[in-house]
């Protein structure tokens, strides 16, 4: 003992010194600190669509969450708010991938939402996954894929306790559904999003689900009509949600104007479809990466010009809207 106290007495700055550092505990203001960033984020997503830039910057920031999280300890209830940020996070990193036409790469991060989700022990985080995951495959013309993905979001624990879920659900399997050529069960699904979406009642914990509105819900149901070739209906819904939309969405007005436009061609109105073509291609902004209407531009080209249309309005869009799309 009078050996040891002696050490410890001649030696005790270098004890100190060598003693390991306690991590700093992690608290609610860094919850609240990586939340406005990931709110942030969102943001961007909402004007500029799927950049690299915002798709990036969410990947790196569910990277900082979880760094923060093996570099310092934090309560059952802080950890669990941070893997869903961190999830939250990965998954506005796929979406952008998915804005931008690239579902290989935002299926790698969806594997990764998937394991952060999880340890969030979350269901509307884990819903969050699976819709995603679902858009994936549908982009990628898996729409038997889709529909099985869209039957999982249908049964989560959180659809069955809060019919906006629910609606969304429906909504994603009643797209898929028409997709696989099954009208009646399609406008089956299309039937139920709509009466779970009327018994939507006050606000939501989750704001990734605020984009899901009634111009939300039309615009959606607008695909559903256009699969089955309702294209009178489509552009029924997307003139509703066009009148609904935020101002702040710019990505989606563009999206949606593209979906009217298409509509119209699809109706045989032309002129019209150009017209409204070109509005869509100028609502995007500069630095937009939204090749999900790009693509739909090019789309409404495409069956304007298998018309076989000589009317000089209509060949000089085309023309025009081949050089910058």
């Amino acid at each position: 003992m009078q050996r040891r106290t002696f050490l410890v007495a001649a030696t005790g700055t270098a004890v100190v010194s060598a003693a390991p550092r306690r991590r700093s505990r992690l608290g609610q203001s860094d919850a609240d600190r990586f939340h406005q960033q990931y709110a942030n984020l969102l943001r961007d997503d909402a004007r500029l669509g799927g950049v690299r830039e915002v798709e990036n910057n969410a990947g790196e920031l569910a990277a900082r969450i979880q760094s923060s999280l093996a570099g310092g300890g934090a309560s059952d209830r802080i950890q669990r708010q941070m893997y869903r940020l961190a999830s939250h996070a990965t998954c506005l990193a796929a979406f952008a991938a998915i804005d931008a036409s690239a579902p290989h790469r935002a299926r790698a991060h969806l594997d990764k939402a998937l394991t952060l989700a999880g340890l969030a022990r979350d269901s509307e985080t884990m819903y969050r996954v699976w819709d995603h995951l679902m858009l994936t495959s549908s982009q990628r013309e898996n729409h038997a894929e889709a529909a099985a993905g869209a039957e999982v979001m249908k049964r989560s624990s959180v659809s069955r306790r809060d019919p906006l879920y629910a609606s969304l659900g429906h909504m994603r399997h009643a797209n898929a559904l028409a997709r696989l050529h099954e009208t009646t069960e399609s406008l089956r699904a299309l039937d139920l999003a709509e009466k779970a979406f009327s018994r939507v009642r006050g606000e939501h914990s989750s704001e990734w689900i605020a984009f899901y509105s009634r111009a939300e819900f039309d615009a959606l149901g607008s695909y559903v009509w256009t699969a089955l070739g309702k294209h009178e209906r489509a552009e029924f819904c997307l003139h509703r949600t066009l009148a609904a939309i935020p101002d702040g969405m710019v990505r989606n007005k563009a999206l949606y104007t593209a979906h009217l436009s298409l509509s119209q061609a699809n109706q045989g109105e032309l002129e019209l479809a150009c017209t409204t073509g070109t509005r869509a291609h100028g609502m995007l902004l500069p630095s937009s990466g939204s090749q999900r209407t790009t693509n739909t531009l090019a789309r409404t080209r495409q069956v304007i010009k298998a018309t076989g249309t000589r009317a000089p309005e209509v060949v000089s869009w085309i023309g025009e809207s081949r050089r910058c799309i």
